[in-house]
């Protein structure tokens, strides 16, 4: 009796362990703040308290619109900040994402939070 509720107890830790999912799965997408130029501003956002884990549980904009955009992948990376990107995001953004836009050919994406720097 004692070896089957022990054996029970351990195949429920592993299942629990195995339901939880792996934390290194990166985010596909976060949460910007744009303002009516089209310039970009901070997101206050509440995230795991794990340094390892990049996820955004969610987030607010105190200035600005919030808009969602894709995180860019290995080897890609933002556009450049300047007027004429602002001005492309500005539109792009009008219907709430960034997800699937491009300019200039390449996706308007950002960056991955990094944790251990809290941006």
């Amino acid at each position: 009796m004692r070896i089957s509720m022990i054996a029970g107890l351990a195949l429920a830790a592993c299942a629990g362990a195995a339901l939880a999912g792996p934390m290194s799965n990166p985010p596909t997408e976060r949460t910007i703040c744009i303002d009516v130029g089209g310039q970009s501003l901070p997101a206050v956002c509440k995230v795991p308290a794990s340094r390892l884990d990049k996820r955004e549980d969610f987030c607010l904009c105190n200035e600005g619109v919030k808009v969602t955009a894709p995180v860019c992948g290995p080897g890609e990376r933002a556009p450049a900040e300047n007027i004429a990107y602002e001005k492309a995001r500005k539109a792009a953004a009008r219907d709430g994402s960034l997800i699937g836009d491009l300019y200039e050919g390449r996706a308007m994406c950002v960056a991955a939070r990094d944790p251990l720097s809290g941006f």
